[in-house]
């Protein structure tokens, strides 16, 4: 008489992938990731798969539409829009990774200070100043104050200051009340746990609470925060761009590349501002798929529910 080995059940590769990708939000989230990081790549990758030089000119090809030899076809210059696109994707991932970065460090740090000194005089001074800056809308900062100081580099020693650095700069400053309500809100919350109180009671001083207890279980919402002032900073350089404070020519970006194709909207040369505007719409959406897949991944409610 045989006896047959149990054996555990093989799961297929496809099924193993489905259930990685819900354990990071599901496919919306696995879509939005796959956006990014194919634009991502082509940003970094530009000088290997852009077909054409950005801004090299050729008036024999100008306003040709979308063909084999270039696919999304040429600009009033001849240049090759693909190309364009591809290469000003690095000005436009520099400013929204960049300001985030900087929006993310800073309202990080003024968060959990104002939770630290909760109802003092360092939380009320935090928070309204927080609140003074966020009472005049994110676009309106950026385009008064490039206007105001031009869109001229500046040169500070050793170290030029391009258009776009100042603009992620006035863009991370200006992520300061998003990123330090999340971080407040979250922190305050953590702080009244009970493993805070034991670790006073342990003698923890506070910073060294903050900094290694509090600060670990407020990465979830503050990461999820982190992927829609991406997608914000998109938009807002295009904007400023669009009207001339950001990116200068001949540098292509996704915003001059907007305004270049204004006098056209109207023409037959549709894919001007077609593909442009499908370029930044789809990374703005791609940011904000993966931003409520990690959302959903985080949420207390759909983990317990799991376990």
């Amino acid at each position: 008489m045989s006896v047959q080995a149990d054996k555990a059940p093989r799961r297929s590769l496809g099924s193993f992938i489905a259930s990685q990708i819900e354990l990071v939000g599901g496919w919306s989230a696995a879509l939005g990731a796959l956006l990014i990081i194919v634009i991502c790549l082509a940003a970094l990758l530009a000088p290997w798969v852009a077909p054409f030089d950005p801004v090299a000119t050729d008036f024999r090809a100008r306003l040709k539409p979308p063909s084999w030899a270039h696919w999304m076809g040429t600009d009033q210059a001849g240049r090759d829009i693909m190309s364009r696109l591809i290469w000003g994707a690095r000005a436009s991932l520099k400013v929204s990774f960049g300001a985030a970065v900087i929006g993310t460090l800073l309202g990080v740090s003024l968060g959990l200070a104002a939770a630290r000194f909760r109802g003092g005089i360092v939380d009320n001074l935090i928070m309204r100043t927080v609140d003074a800056i966020a009472s005049i809308p994110l676009l309106i900062w950026a385009i008064a104050v490039i206007g105001t100081i031009g869109p001229v580099p500046i040169v500070l020693g050793p170290i030029t200051l391009q258009n776009e650095d100042k603009l992620l700069m006035l863009i991370g400053v200006l992520y300061l009340p998003m990123m330090t309500r999340v971080t407040y809100t979250v922190a305050s919350a953590e702080k009244m746990a009970d493993y805070v109180k034991a670790r006073v009671l342990q003698g923890v001083s506070q910073g060294r609470i903050m900094l290694g207890d509090v600060l670990p279980n407020c990465l979830s919402p503050i990461i999820v925060q982190v992927t829609f002032l991406i997608a914000v900073g998109l938009i807002v350089e295009a904007a400023v761009s669009f009207i001339g404070l950001g990116v200068q020519p001949p540098r292509p970006s996704w915003g001059t590349m907007l305004a270049d194709a204004r006098p056209y909207i109207l023409g037959p040369e549709w894919w001007l501002s077609f593909f442009p505007g499908l370029v930044i719409s789809l990374t703005v959406i791609g940011f904000n798929l993966l931003g409520d897949g990690l959302r959903e991944a985080a949420d207390p409610r759909r983990m317990a529910h799991g376990a």
